[in-house]
């Protein structure tokens, strides 16, 4: 079933320039209107391999021209070959760095005659018609948008895509192994069939373990050859600090001083807790901004427009400024505990240190001691090169859901063969045999998503009642969107979102809480239109967002948290605060660390202390709740055991059961069965009930490595220490 992949990557080294390949047009603008004297190893690499006809994926750090890497090339081939209609696509994962990147692409392709256009959720409907009488050479778009351009009738999508030619993805890591990623390589396999051309696909990224897989997963259908693009140098220097302030006061009056006088971003795990430390930093002496996802884009553009034209700023905020937003020049990156990656750690790091001899600069803040013994690790691995690889599931069937009805939408039906055709050169569904399908389209006739009309599918009557509303437009995106209520000012000012389950608790002219970094109290509730209507507050607690899947941290990192506790190894990063800290954890454990399994007993409980990571102590916590029959509870570093006729010599016996890999073939219904009933996908639901419970379990289980683990540890535990 599997088509033939790409040719085997190769990873450049340092080759001659490629600069004088480039058209004479784009060679004259770099030089005279850029004024640069030479293009950077990264972007010379990728020249190459874009000029020579491969697909790429370019690595380098934040700031470090990737985006030139890329479009510097294609702007090139798109001069030799002239294009009437798109000619290529600009791919980013969130609308806010189009907004940040639009200039810059916008005056590559101005100075070299050519035309880009940023089409997102924002762009006004006469704006896209307009485009659309006329459209220019470049686009830059998100996936949902570039779906949308697909399945709506007032688009004629064969005619504007018929002379594409390129796709750049940026961040391509945080696509890559998501939903939103095999939604993303649907789009690009259906924009390849509707084109007939093979097209030259370009991955960016700062961070990724795993990039010749990355270079599979883009090329999907493409017979081009592939090449990994990494001029690796010399690691950054970097200035790291963590230190254990405590309770969230005391981090914040820290976070205060050390953003005193320079720019700074804080990052925290939460919407929470950013509102919690950016409320306790205001009046410190620091213009203080928010921006996460629940504060309105308005605020957001607010924050990030007054941060670059501010000194003595610092913005709280989450994620959302993880990704390659341009915000200037950092002095410092301060975290508020630990992040959850290393890759994470590195995108964020690599903010800072872009002025010539000056380190990359993070100060960890952490309330706990295992949250400062987590950044430890981090650090550790980072020490040692390590960075997560990007997950590559096969299995993906709420996509392959999704993308059905896409191709239905668009082509008012669906032959089955001919979409599988195409489909199945997407990795997410590479798992799938051609059986499985049929079953699966079956099963939507039967639920009437699909009814037949001959030889063809055509949408359902369930489908029409589902999707219907506002011409399909839930069928544009493969995730969910949240029922939140806006929260407005009397002025009419858009502060964000709230989630209805915390609306819920609001009462008019009683209840008060934080967003933006400032309180309001609630003035009104409009239930009908969805609205909060606030005005100013003295004080006010933190919002709750919930629809989060549990944290599972690796097992590396896990491991690596493990081993900082038994090895004692010296980490000049830690602060007196932190050593003293990871310290007490290291005693408080004692000999748990050394014996043979890291048991330890109470009077009515046992914890194995496995130090595995998320998804093996989930996966463990579900068999031995099969084979003894007693309630067990796990998080990332462990499982606590409690039932009639446990004892250590009982666990012990179950270890050559979850060692050998027939049992786990033999309990997999039963596993999948006993899965908590996570909403992974809007689609979820229309899958036949196993195929829902797979798809939980990809997200939270992991057997092999669970039964590798297992058979890791042989022999009986030594005697457990009692706590």
């Amino acid at each position: 079933m599997n088509p033939d992949g790409p040719a085997e990557p190769t990873r450049d080294g340092p080759a001659a320039s490629t600069f004088s390949r480039l058209h004479p047009r784009l060679q004259r603008a770099v030089v005279d209107r850029l004024g640069w004297r030479s293009l950077r190893p990264v972007q010379d690499q990728a020249a190459a391999a874009i000029l020579d006809g491969h697909n790429a994926v370019v690595l380098a750090p934040t700031a470090g021209g990737k985006t030139e890497a890329a479009l510097f090339p294609v702007l090139s081939r798109l001069l030799e070959e002239p294009t009437t209609r798109p000619g290529a696509l600009y791919i980013a994962p969130i609308k806010a760095l189009l907004n940040n990147q639009e200039e810059r692409l916008g005056q590559y392709a101005e100075m070299v005659g050519l035309r880009a256009f940023k089409w997102h959720g924002d762009t006004t409907q006469s704006e896209r018609r307009q485009w659309l009488r006329d459209p220019g050479e470049l686009i830059l778009i998100t996936p949902e948008s570039l779906e949308v351009l697909l399945v709506s009738p007032k688009v004629p999508s064969a005619a504007l895509f018929e002379q594409l030619r390129f796709v750049v993805v940026d961040e391509v890591h945080a696509f890559a192994g998501t939903d939103r990623g095999a939604h993303l390589a649907s789009v690009i396999e259906r924009l390849a069939a509707l084109t007939g051309c093979d097209l030259l696909r370009v991955g960016l990224s700062a961070t990724v373990g795993n990039p010749a897989d990355i270079l599979g997963w883009l090329a999907g259908s493409s017979k081009r050859q592939g090449r990994v693009v990494d001029p690796s140098g010399p690691p950054p220097r970097r200035d790291v600090l963590v230190a254990m302030p405590g309770a969230v006061g005391v981090i914040a009056r820290d976070a205060t001083r050390l953003a005193r006088g320079q720019k700074s971003l804080c990052f925290a795990e939460s919407r929470s807790m950013t509102e919690m430390i950016a409320t306790q930093m205001a009046g410190g002496g620091v213009d203080v901004l928010v921006h996460h996802s629940s504060v309105s884009k308005e605020e957001r553009a607010r924050a990030e427009e007054q941060f670059a034209r501010g000194r003595n700023t610092c913005i709280v905020c989450t994620s959302t400024l993880e990704l390659g937003i341009d915000v200037g020049d950092l002095d410092r990156v301060i975290q508020v505990n630990s992040p959850r990656s290393v890759a994470s750690f590195l995108q964020r790091i690599g903010r800072t240190g872009r002025r010539e001899g000056r380190p990359q600069s993070m100060v960890f803040l952490c309330e706990a001691a295992m949250d400062a013994l987590q950044a430890a690790a981090v650090l550790r691995l980072v020490q040692r090169g390590w960075v997560e690889s990007v997950p590559q599931p096969q299995r993906m069937w709420h996509v392959l859901v999704h993308q059905l009805l896409a191709w239905t939408l668009q082509f008012e039906s669906l032959e089955i063969e001919k979409a599988w055709a195409v489909l199945r050169h997407v990795h997410a569904f590479r798992g799938f045999a051609d059986a499985e399908v049929e079953a699966l389209v079956a099963h939507l006739v039967e639920t009437r998503m699909f009814d037949r009309v001959s030889t063809r599918l055509v949408l359902g009557t369930e489908a029409e009642r589902r999707f219907g509303r506002r011409n399909f437009m839930e069928l544009y995106s493969v995730f969910s969107s949240p029922q939140v209520f806006a929260v407005r000012t009397a002025s009419g000012r858009e502060l964000g979102v709230l989630d209805e389950d915390f609306v819920e608790q609001l009462f008019e002219n009683m209840s008060s809480f934080l967003l933006g970094g400032s309180a309001w109290s609630v003035i009104r509730i409009d239930r009908s239109d969805r609205v909060v209507l606030v005005q100013p507050a003295p004080y006010g607690v933190k919002p709750g967002w919930g629809g989060h899947a549990p944290i599972l941290l690796s097992q590396q990192l896990a491991e690596e948290m493990r081993a900082i506790l038994v090895d004692a190894p010296e980490m000049p990063f830690l602060h007196d605060t932190a050593r003293t800290a990871i310290g007490g954890l290291r005693d408080e454990l004692g000999s748990t660390l050394t014996n043979a399994q890291g048991i330890t007993i109470s009077p009515d409980e046992i914890r194995w202390h496995t130090f595995a990571g998320g998804r093996i102590n989930q996966t463990l916590r579900l068999a031995l709740a099969i084979l003894g029959d007693w309630k067990v509870v796990a998080d990332n570093l462990g499982v606590s055991i409690r039932g009639v006729g446990l004892s250590v010599d009982a666990l012990t016996k179950l270890l050559p059961t979850l060692a050998d890999p027939t049992w786990w073939v033999d309990a997999r219904t039963e596993l999948h069965e006993r899965l908590p009933g996570y909403r992974v996908s809007k689609f979820q639901h229309l899958l036949p009930v196993e195929a829902q419970r797979e798809i939980v379990a990809e997200m939270l289980l992991d057997v092999e490595g669970t039964r590798a683990w297992v058979a890791g540890r042989s022999g009986a535990p030594a005697l457990p220490s009692r706590g």
